[in-house]
């Protein structure tokens, strides 16, 4: 896996960069339309505020997407603050010695892609 020194997209540069400056909104005419204060809409773009179930819900009535979307955004966005961290703590116990038992993970990823090649693809393939 590659791991890229860019940070991730955060969900509050998510909201600003892809939805409302792209839209010309405000902050307040989204606070309108979502039903909530100015305050909670720019608590979200500046990563003050969390994206809760009921946000992630009304986003995606406004925007026309899912609420699964803004909270896949919120796992993903936990998950790589959560990587980072294990990263760092590896770094300060760098003593510790890890073999990469690499022969075996390839020999299992064969059977794996095999598996799911002969079981979900092929019924699909016309030929």
């Amino acid at each position: 896996m590659n791991i890229t020194k860019r940070p991730p997209v955060s969900v509050g540069e998510m909201l600003t960069e892809e939805f409302i400056s792209p839209l010309g909104l405000t902050q307040g005419e989204l606070a309108n339309a979502m039903g909530v204060s100015r305050t909670t809409v720019s608590g979200l773009c500046t990563n003050r505020r969390n994206i809760t179930v009921d946000t992630a819900l009304m986003l995606a009535t406004v925007f026309g997407n899912s609420a699964e979307f803004w909270m896949i955004l919120v796992k993903f966005a936990a998950a790589q603050r959560f990587m980072e961290s294990a990263q760092h703590e590896k770094s300060e116990n760098s003593n510790r010695k890890c073999n990469p038992y690499r022969v075996a993970i390839a020999s299992r990823t064969s059977a794996i892609c095999a598996f799911v090649t002969a079981t979900l693809v092929s019924p699909y393939i016309h030929t």
